[in-house]
């Protein structure tokens, strides 16, 4: 077992219950099958990923490069790839300061920033270096800021400096603050084209994508089929919505919002449960952006998961300005009214968000009142860009962030994998929660997942 994966004590059973599960193309066309080289069946694989977003195809890359003899295959609900959290965040590239040391969001996003780079370089895919800073605009806060400038050089990340207010004017000329954190070496990039890319590789090297592959079910195999070849070698059935099945020897699943269901679905445990939190953003009028050179960051209270509201400059021109953090009713739920029922009584029935609830209820309260009133938030921006009036924002997209709960109410903060035991839990693999930064990681991600899937699997 590699050291460093935090494991949950599950135990996995036989397969149980039915869910809407996980599937997408590296073009912009829908397939229902594409392959590469290899001659495998159409029906059966050594190894199943489920999950199509830009964990999962970064491990089915790396996977398949380091065995190209395996036949690999990634299950996509979506008839495109990286549609949800991947198509849907901020496009950032971050350099490691936020995570406690020693944590393996700490390792791997120091590590995953350097190969994404790396990898954008290799593969010419557009990126800026646009750097970060992260302002204390408040006299309360400079203790905090400066903590987090030591956390950030203890982590490792490349050119920290704290700066004070004539440099702060030099980075970002309509920027007003005390003090500064200087954070060089963050970026942007379009991690959906990221993912594309990690798709075409993993298909170019014989790998292949299934979507719309809607997950149902995860079972062993109840006998060999008649006169099959292959007898037993692929004992583990996975059944989509559509009643087809894919047959496999191990499975890996990334599975982002869908994460605690689809280990459910496998019979390992539901926890740690995900309750989604939509996050929207306000968009500066064009004829604004001059106000945003790079990334602005506030101080970021140390006791939430969230990084706070910011600015944050696209690959396309835009500015970002957010997001707030509200919870959603609907997993996927990108607009503020959208609402799915399984999902709402799936948070009402979790022990653990009524307790983050009564821990949190100032915060959720104000988050919910600033997603109602734009000038609530136009007046936490003006504190760093003075400038900027509501006349100048508009609405702008949204994300969901798929936010893992212990049963006491706590944010999940790291990253967490989790096998099991029996029969199929010893040939399963779950990546329970990947937040933020896991596009920046997903390199560093996956190369410590293919790590574990080799010893455990023994391949």
């Amino acid at each position: 077992m590699v050291p460093a994966l935090r494991y949950l004590g599950s135990a996995c059973g036989r397969a149980r219950g039915g869910f809407p599960g996980a599937c997408g193309p590296a073009s912009g066309r829908p397939w229902s099958l594409c392959r590469g080289g290899r001659s495998a069946s159409t029906s059966s694989f050594d190894i199943v990923i489920v999950g199509g977003g830009i964990v999962g195809l970064a491990s089915a890359r790396t996977l398949i490069l380091r065995h190209p003899t395996l036949s690999i295959g990634v299950l996509e609900k979506e008839k495109d790839l990286a549609v949800h959290q991947t198509g849907h965040n901020s496009g950032v590239i971050h350099s490691g300061i936020y995570y406690k040391p020693e944590s393996l969001k700490a390792k791997l996003c120091v590590q995953g920033a350097a190969l994404i780079y790396e990898y954008c370089n290799q593969k010419g895919i557009s990126y800026k270096q646009c750097g970060k800073l992260i302002v204390a605009v408040e006299q309360e806060e400079i203790p905090r800021l400066q903590a987090l400038y030591e956390r950030g050089l203890q982590n490792g990340v490349q050119g920290l400096r704290l700066i004070q207010q004539e440099d702060i004017k030099k980075k970002e000329p309509y920027c007003r603050g005390l003090m500064a954190i200087d954070c060089p070496y963050t970026g942007i990039v379009d991690y959906r084209q990221v993912a594309l890319s990690f798709a075409q590789d993993f298909q170019e090297a014989g790998g292949s994508v299934l979507t719309s592959f809607e997950v149902k079910d995860i079972e062993m195999a109840k006998e060999s089929p008649s006169r099959s070849k292959d007898g037993m070698k692929y004992p583990i059935v996975i059944k989509n919505t559509k009643g087809d099945e894919i047959r496999c020897q191990y499975v890996l699943t990334c599975a982002g919002l869908y994460s605690d269901r689809i280990s459910e679905l496998s019979g390992c445990s539901p926890d740690p449960q995900i309750v989604p939190f939509r996050g929207d953003y306000l968009l500066l009028k064009p004829e604004k952006c001059y106000l945003v050179k790079g990334n602005i960051y506030p101080v970021p209270d140390s006791r939430l998961p969230f990084l706070g509201v910011h600015f944050t400059p696209r690959m396309d021109g835009n500015i970002w300005l957010g997001p707030n953090a509200v919870l959603a009713f609907k997993r996927e739920g990108y607009r503020p009214f959208d609402f799915n029922a399984r999902d709402v009584m799936d948070i009402l029935k979790n022990s653990g968000f009524i307790k983050l609830v009564f821990q949190n209820f100032s915060y959720g309260v104000n988050e919910m009142y600033k997603a109602c009133f734009l000038g609530t938030t136009v007046k936490h921006l003006q504190k760093f860009i003075p400038e900027i009036t509501i006349s100048d924002i508009l609405r702008g997209p949204a994300g969901v962030r798929a936010q893992a709960l212990d049963r006491d109410g706590n944010l999940v903060d790291d990253f967490v994998f989790d096998g099991g035991v029996g029969d199929i839990g010893n040939r399963i693999l779950h990546v329970r929660n990947a937040p933020s930064p896991a596009a920046t990681s997903s390199i560093a991600i996956s190369e410590m997942i293919v790590d574990e899937v080799k010893q455990r699997f023994e391949l």
